[in-house]
């Protein structure tokens, strides 16, 4: 086969999967763009809620925060706390989904006198964002069509990124600027090939990590996949444990006391962290509580301890510190994905790069446009094929 007819095939793999999955990618990068800095926008939007004055009295125990809270007919099951070191830090409370699959607004809440001081805003806007980026707002969520949709599209991204870097494989390859510098003196169908071709080449590391961190949340044999090839041994022998069916009739259930569990926590971090989620389980005894540090790096940087509710013991601890480099990345994985393990700097960066996701949608429909009248004007008028005339 030769140069020229292999790369004909590379093509019109290209063009095919670019344009069944292109309204599926164009959605998937907005939205991904979209929630790039969102805790920094909802920092900015609830700040009246988000901090209370500091008082020289003891904070309320999670028990008695919970107490509280029963106390009002309307509310719901807690699913997690949330709890700073910060004496002026507010406490955030999350509630279980309802029969119906609805899950309510959380709250913040006065550690000292367990005053609710409102829901977040923006909570819901970004929630829905994050169905439609993950699941395509498809019924049935991460149980539904959409997670298989969106991991099929990764797979398609991958094939894409390797047939476009074949393809646009320049003469002088070793050349930056043949491989960086877009041609803005042309027009047309050149202007358009272009701009695909060289903004590819800038994004293409970039959409290489989002696409194979992707992938860690669309299918669950690229999940063990990962966790195998990352941890230790020990780790990776472990059988995952299945999350326990939703039991209805579990909300009306004694919820677990958590001040043992949050006594216990304490003895164990003391002032090293900065915040702490508490996550009751839907079945059993044993707490999951992950904390931060004050100097985390990123979101994924946590220590998690699991820990008994009733006995208080202390069942297993995971310090971010003291795991191997594979197993750091397993535990940063969204944070690879949208890049704020590099920082403000890479968040800004994968933003961007999500962001211009339409822009190759578009380019490559007017690219496969230009192609298909090409080839209409090339080919002989239908009268000069007829013999005789």
């Amino acid at each position: 086969m030769s140069k020229h007819s292999i790369k004909a095939a590379l093509l019109q793999v290209h063009s095919v999967i670019g344009l069944a999955l292109s309204l599926v990618l164009a959605v998937v990068g907005v939205t991904g763009a979209i929630m790039s800095f969102e805790d920094e926008i909802q920092a900015s939007l609830n700040t009246a809620i988000t901090r209370v004055e500091a008082r020289a009295v003891p904070t309320l125990t999670p028990d008695q925060l919970i107490a509280r809270l029963q106390a009002n007919p309307d509310s719901g099951k807690v699913a997690s706390v949330t709890m700073a070191s910060d004496p002026s830090a507010a406490v955030r409370i999350r509630f279980a989904r309802s029969a119906d699959g609805s899950r309510p607004s959380s709250i913040y809440v006065d550690p000292y006198d367990g005053r609710v001081l409102g829901s977040p805003r923006g909570e819901e806007f970004f929630a829905t964002v994050r169905r439609l980026h993950r699941w395509l707002l498809l019924p049935g969520d991460a149980k539904g069509y959409g997670r298989p949709i969106t991991g099929v599209a990764a797979i398609g991204v991958i094939a894409m990124l390797i047939s476009g870097i074949v393809l646009r494989w320049p003469h002088r390859a070793r050349s930056v600027k043949m491989w960086l510098k877009p041609n803005l003196a042309l027009r047309g169908r050149g202007f358009h090939r272009s701009l695909h071709a060289v903004v590819g080449t800038w994004v293409l590391p970039i959409y290489l990590v989002m696409v194979l961190t992707g992938l860690w949340y669309s299918f669950d044999w690229y999940k063990s996949g990962a966790t195998w090839l990352l941890s230790r041994p020990s780790t990776a022998a472990a059988p995952m444990k299945p999350k326990p069916a939703r039991d209805v009739s579990a909300a009306e259930t004694k919820p677990l006391a958590l001040d043992r569990v949050w006594s216990t926590f304490l003895h164990e971090q003391g002032s090293r962290f900065a915040t702490a989620l508490l996550a009751p389980p839907d079945a059993g005894t044993v707490v999951r509580v992950r904390s931060w540090a004050r100097d985390a790096s990123h979101p994924g940087a946590r220590d998690e301890f699991r820990i008994d509710a009733i006995t208080g013991r202390l069942v297993s601890s995971e310090i971010y510190a003291d795991k191997p480099v594979g197993e750091r990345m397993l535990s940063s994985v969204l944070d690879i994905h949208r890049g704020s393990i590099f920082g403000w700097p890479g968040k800004l960066l994968f933003m961007l790069a999500a962001a211009l996701m339409p822009l190759f949608v578009v380019t490559g429909f007017l690219l496969y446009l230009s192609r298909r009248r090409h080839r209409r004007l090339s080919r002989p008028p239908l009268g000069s094929l007829v013999p005789g005339e």
